[in-house]
């Protein structure tokens, strides 16, 4: 095992942060901090056998307090993405949460899982280090019912494969939908525009002005957001006015609705430059895709986090899919254990 852990600086109420890092015999590297369950580093080789961060991060955890950080690298729950009008019916009761976008609920409240500390747990596995995090969600936090105990387990192979394994369980009926928030750059360029991308999906959501769900999927066919055959960022972007969309979101900022269970490939990201390349496979029916139009924040080194710095690649179930009956559930039940899981595979081409 090769897990080394230091100091990544303080939040605002004096409280120390940890980063713990795990290296694989290539030298390749993840790194996690312990507020949010984040991933702040993911060193893997480009074509010639040079290490770059390909995600996006801070300095230290101050960076992730800032109100533009974005959600950059956090565990987000208890429901990623979006609940229409900040509550819901459950059991025949109607439960009000937080409302932290507008009059609706984004990434699990005010202080979703991002905001909190997790408990960290070092261990090793025949495929390599990991680190587990845990959280215990209080009943009524943000509003959700139930005490929801969570665990995150990150691994790192030698194979250059970030695991992320997410498991569930309440004491109560309620709500739960896991994801990662990583941004991703595999260049060494300051924005995402050269980069390709392929997700294999032939539906996606379409939502309001607001990014809630209408309720039903609809094929990409003869669109933009057809990304079943590889295609650059500015490429698409290109052709934003062929789907109105596009050009409110000012991008990508879509829901895809993978067909098929299990772990099954969802999305190729390829940088042509670098010659890396990373594959995204996992058990969840749907992907998220931003590719972070909204960015102007300070990042690590000195560097300006502008529009299209980094893109994401968030698997999940569908948005607002508590009030969207053609949508599988993300109602989670006493005594019930929610698990799905995700792997980053990241490689290089020639």
């Amino acid at each position: 095992m090769s897990i080394s852990v230091s100091s990544f600086g303080q939040t605002a109420d004096g409280r120390a942060a940890s980063l713990y890092t795990m290296t694989n015999r290539c030298g390749a590297s993840v790194s996690l901090c312990d507020w949010g369950a984040r991933i702040v580093g993911i060193h893997v080789p480009d074509r010639m056998g040079k290490l770059a961060n390909v995600s996006l991060c801070f300095d230290d955890v101050s960076g992730y307090a800032t109100p533009d950080s974005s959600y950059i690298g956090a565990t987000i729950g208890r429901v990623g993405n979006r609940i229409g009008g900040a509550s819901f019916m459950l059991n025949g009761q109607e439960y009000k949460i937080s409302a932290n976008e507008g009059p609706n609920t984004l990434h699990g409240g005010i202080y979703g899982f991002d905001r909190h500390w997790w408990t960290a747990q070092c261990g090793e596995s025949d495929d390599g280090d990991l680190v587990t995090m845990t959280y215990v969600s209080a009943a009524g936090e943000e509003g959700f019912p139930g005490e929801l105990s969570v665990s995150v387990t990150f691994g790192w192979s030698d194979k250059n494969e970030l695991s992320i394994k997410y498991t569930a369980q309440s004491d109560h009926d309620t709500l739960c939908n896991l994801t990662n928030h990583a941004y991703f750059n595999l260049g060494d360029t300051n924005d995402i525009l050269d980069h390709t991308l392929q997700i294999n999906a032939g539906h996606i959501t379409p939502t309001d002005d607001a990014l809630i769900p209408i309720g039903t999927d609809i094929p990409v066919d003869g669109l933009p957001v057809d990304l079943r055959t590889p295609l650059k960022i500015r490429d698409g972007l290109s052709r934003s006015a062929e789907y109105p969309m596009m050009v409110k979101k000012n991008g990508y900022d879509f829901n895809f609705a993978i067909s098929g269970e299990g772990m099954r490939c969802l999305s190729v990201l390829r940088d042509e430059k670098s010659g890396r390349c990373m594959q995204v496979f996992s058990t969840e029916p749907c992907i998220q895709l931003y590719t972070g139009q909204g960015f102007n924040v300070q990042g690590a080194d000195g560097r300006h986090y502008g529009p299209y710095a980094g893109l994401a690649l968030e698997t999940q179930h569908h948005p607002d899919a508590i009030h969207q009956p053609a949508f599988p559930s993300v109602i989670l039940r006493k005594g019930e254990t929610y698990e799905t899981q995700t792997i980053y595979r990241f490689s290089t081409e020639a």
